[in-house]
């Protein structure tokens, strides 16, 4: 099987960009995600010019990044919402009424 890479002009975060055309992400998408988990970023074209770029996401976000984010944790002293179950089924009633 031939390789879908090309070496590559445009230089992304100090990686060689892999290029790929649209027919090779579909008949190839193995090849592209390998080289996603090598962390190089993929070009892909349509008739010969760039259109996306495919960044590698690197490692998932872990829960205290979420946890450290200024809105979570908004609404912990509504008393309102202190049975979310209930109010759920509130907001949902009218959904549900017809």
């Amino acid at each position: 099987m031939a390789r879908v890479y090309t070496s590559s002009d445009h230089i992304i975060s100090g990686k060689e960009a892999m290029k790929a055309s649209l027919l090779d992400f579909r008949r190839r998408s193995k090849d592209i995600l390998r080289a996603l988990d090598r962390n190089e970023p993929v070009t892909l074209t349509f008739r010969g010019k760039p259109k996306a770029i495919i960044v590698p996401s690197g490692k998932p976000a872990g829960k205290a990044i979420v946890k450290a984010h200024p809105a979570f944790g908004i609404w912990k002293d509504r008393k309102d919402l202190a049975d979310v179950r209930g109010k759920i089924a509130e907001l949902r009633k009218i959904r549900h009424a017809v």
